[in-house]
C-alpha cells in the first residue's frame, strides 16, 4: 500500500506537469509574408533587410513575454531571412541568446550556436514596384536547440546567421510593417532600437518559439496532492498494525 501511495504521488505530479505534451508553437512574432507570399517594402521606407551577419558582428533582437503563472519548455527556434540571389536554402548556423530583461544588460539565461535546417521558402522580399522579383527568397531557418525552460518574465531573443552566399544574411521586418521595438547591434556594438532610414519608423522582426507550455501549479495544488498521499500512507500504517 505504501508503494501504491508513492506511485499515486508520482502520478499526480506528472499530471500537474506538462512534460508529456507535444511540442507546438508557443509564440509567433510574424507575419513573415502577406497572403500573396510577399513582404513588400513601401515608400517612404528604404530598408529591404537588416544586416544580421555573424561574420560582420551584426545581430538583431526582439522581445517576448511569458505570462505570470506560466512556464515554457523550449525545444526549437525559427528564424527568417534571405540572401540576395539565392535559389535554394543557404543558411548554416544561428548564434542566439535569450536575455532576461534588457538585451544589453539583462541576464543571458540560454544561448547557443546551432545548425540550421530548411523550414521552406516562405515568400519574397520585394518593393511596391518590383512585385514579381524573386531575388530575395525568404526562408524559414529552423534551430533545434537543447531543451530549456523559462519562467514568467520579459525576455529578448537576439540572433545572427551565417550563410553560404556573399550577400547577407539579411533580416526582413514583419510583412505588416507595424511599428515596434526591434533592435540591431552593428559590428559588435550595443543593441539600439532600429529605425528605417527613409521613414524614420521603428519595426518588428518575425521569429517563432516552439515547445511546451505549462501552468505553474498553485501552492494549494501541491498541498492537496501531499495531503492525499499522507492519508494513504496513514491507511497503510493502520492496516499493517492491525495484522
Amino acid at each position: 500500500m505504501k508503494r501504491f501511495a508513492l506511485l499515486t504521488l508520482a502520478a499526480a505530479a506528472a499530471a500537474i506537469s506538462a512534460g508529456a505534451a507535444q511540442a507546438a508553437e508557443l509564440y509567433n512574432n510574424g507575419p513573415v509574408v502577406d497572403s500573396s507570399g510577399k513582404s513588400v517594402l513601401t515608400s517612404p521606407s528604404t530598408t529591404l533587410g537588416l544586416g544580421n551577419q555573424t561574420s560582420a558582428g551584426n545581430s538583431v533582437a526582439d522581445d517576448f513575454t511569458i505570462a505570470a503563472g506560466s512556464s515554457w519548455n523550449i525545444s526549437s527556434l525559427d528564424f527568417f531571412g534571405y540572401q540576395t540571389g539565392s535559389t535554394s536554402f543557404t543558411f548554416q548556423q544561428a548564434t542566439w541568446a535569450i536575455h532576461l530583461g534588457d538585451a544589453n544588460t539583462g541576464t543571458i539565461v540560454a544561448s547557443g550556436v546551432t545548425s540550421l535546417t530548411n523550414g521552406g521558402l516562405q515568400g519574397y522580399r520585394v518593393t511596391a514596384t518590383t512585385l514579381t522579383n524573386t531575388q530575395r527568397g525568404i526562408y524559414k531557418a529552423q534551430a533545434d536547440v537543447t531543451d530549456f525552460t523559462l519562467g514568467a518574465g520579459h525576455y529578448w531573443l537576439s540572433w545572427s546567421l551565417t550563410g553560404s552566399l556573399a550577400s547577407g544574411p539579411w533580416q526582413p521586418p514583419t510583412s505588416d510593417a507595424r511599428t515596434g521595438n526591434a533592435m540591431q547591434a552593428v559590428t559588435g556594438g550595443a543593441y539600439a532600437t532600429w529605425t528605417d532610414t527613409g521613414s524614420g519608423l521603428t519595426g518588428e522582426l518575425p521569429f517563432v518559439i516552439n515547445g511546451v507550455a505549462a501552468a505553474v501549479p498553485e501552492p494549494s495544488s501541491y498541498a492537496l496532492m501531499l495531503a492525499g498521499a499522507a492519508v494513504m500512507l496513514g491507511v497503510a500504517r493502520r492496516r499493517r498494525n492491525a495484522r
